[in-house]
């Protein structure tokens, strides 16, 4: 099969692009539905599998990505299927789906994916890296432009594009960004954040979005509702407001502790790298929360001798998906505790 889903380097833990110490990913996702074709979610069977072999048949005229990997979900390990959760190429929900389902992954850097038969026909999401939110449209806007050539969506003059969630009719696009929030967490600000985003009717979620807790201090804001409002009205309140407000919180936060409690920082980013470089085991959840702090006193400059992408690619290593796949078998909580220990060991000696 060549290079499969999840071997590569994921474009979304680069470390790169603008205001990427905060904004750790950006994401623009667009629902769409084939017209004539029951919603997933009342769909038979035959009408799944028709929706299966008509994307397929149109990515592979459209060639959305210069290299397109097909996942055929009924084909595809459990173990696989949780390294694309874990990789946000696909959700929870699209991993454990009725059948027949499927994803389209660009490859190699994985900055494309296409769920098929998820909540709706297609789940379209392009990531990159840092705050690039108008990239990632003009992306995805492409990308849909050449699907829409070959298949007919279902869509209504006056409500938009038509969706299995009322909250995606209209534009079905949910723009959202990867926050790394660590001083307002350690300052007790971070519910700044949340009653700002509630004021403005956006959502704030964990690292592995809806029904995911906020561990190691990552954070998904995103727009809940799509109806009334233009893309571009999306976009610009997003990254030319939203964003660049809660940027500065954070980024004054982490000022004050620089200034006020530097050593009560510097003590969390030490006690963070010593455990990381010496633990012999480690919960995911614990390396994730260390290696927060560690990103945070890269970001300051007050870690030497480590990297943001370094610490992003051991974010994504670490996850127990992840550990499992380069071990080759399956491993119970202990064995994966100890793997992950002795992987972040070797990692931050190199």
């Amino acid at each position: 099969m060549g290079r499969g889903p999840g071997n590569g380097g994921a474009e979304w833990i680069r470390g790169a692009g603008r205001d990427a110490d905060v904004v750790m990913s950006s994401r623009v996702r667009l629902a769409r539905n084939v017209a004539g074709v029951p919603f997933p979610n009342a769909a038979k069977r035959e009408d799944r599998r028709l929706v299966v072999d008509m994307v397929r048949a149109a990515t592979a005229e459209a060639r959305p990505a210069e290299s397109t990997l097909w996942v055929d979900m009924n084909e595809c390990p459990p173990l696989e299927r949780s390294v694309l959760v874990e990789r946000h190429l696909i959700s929870k929900e699209h991993a454990k789906g009725a059948e027949p389902r499927a994803a389209v992954i660009s490859g190699p850097e994985e900055w494309l994916s296409i769920m098929v038969n998820e909540e709706d026909h297609l789940r379209i999401q392009v990531m990159r890296s840092g705050l690039c939110l108008s990239e990632a449209f003009a992306q995805i806007d492409a990308v849909d432009d050449g699907l829409e050539r070959r298949l007919t969506y279902s869509f209504s003059p006056r409500f938009g594009y038509l969706t299995a969630c009322p909250t995606n009719v209209g534009t079905g696009m949910r723009v959202s960004v990867m926050l790394h929030l660590p001083a307002l967490k350690i300052t007790g600000e971070i519910d700044k954040v949340r009653r700002a985003a509630k004021g403005m009717n956006l959502a704030v979620r964990g690292f592995y979005g809806e029904g995911s807790d906020a561990v190691g201090d990552f954070y998904q804001l995103s727009n809940q509702t799509t109806l009334g409002k233009s893309e571009r009205d999306l976009l610009d309140d997003f990254e030319r407001r939203i964003v660049p407000e809660v940027i500065d919180y954070e980024r004054h936060a982490r000022e004050a502790l620089m200034k006020k409690r530097r050593v009560v920082l510097e003590d969390k980013v030490q006690r963070a790298i010593g455990l990381l470089r010496h633990a012999r085991m480690l919960g995911a959840d614990e390396a994730l929360q260390l290696l927060s702090h560690v990103r945070l006193g890269v970001s300051l400059g007050v870690l030497d001798g480590v990297d943001v992408t370094g610490v992003n690619q051991l974010i994504l290593d670490t996850q127990p998906a992840h550990l499992q796949r380069v071990a080759g078998r399956e491993m119970d909580q202990s064995e994966r505790r100890v793997a992950r220990a002795t992987l972040v060991r070797e990692r931050l000696a190199e």
